[in-house]
């Protein structure tokens, strides 16, 4: 078994490793140190929350962010597709229109659902 294989596995774990902790280490043992109680609260904006923390929140938030979710990865399916778009001809071009068609036609639906509107 050679152990030279594993150099380069190992110098970038290392080198990892002391690119996040060495800027940690600097910042804990060479920044300022000056806690007072408003630092030290609970809170970051420094006074008492006048509300509940556990509030709930409305359902169109998360589908908004579920929505952003779902065509930011659809949008993220174009790009290895133009990539070799020249590779894989007349097929794979009318697949991915058929793949945008079914993203338009569910855009238009929830657009009609009214689950793009934020009131």
């Amino acid at each position: 078994m050679n152990l030279d294989q594993y150099l380069p596995v190992l110098l970038f774990i290392v080198v990892g490793l002391l690119v996040g902790v060495v800027p940690l280490l600097l910042g804990r043992f060479l920044g300022p140190n000056r806690p007072d109680a408003a630092k030290n609260s609970p809170y970051e904006c420094g006074f008492e929350a006048f509300e509940d923390a556990r509030m709930k929140f409305d359902v169109r938030y998360y589908l908004v962010a579920i929505l952003f979710i779902l065509f930011d990865l659809e949008i993220a399916f174009l790009f290895p597709w133009a990539v070799s778009l020249r590779d894989i001809g007349a097929v794979g071009f009318w697949a991915m229109m058929i793949f945008l068609g079914v993203l338009v036609v569910g855009f238009i639906y929830e657009w009609k659902k009214g689950a793009l509107d934020w009131e």
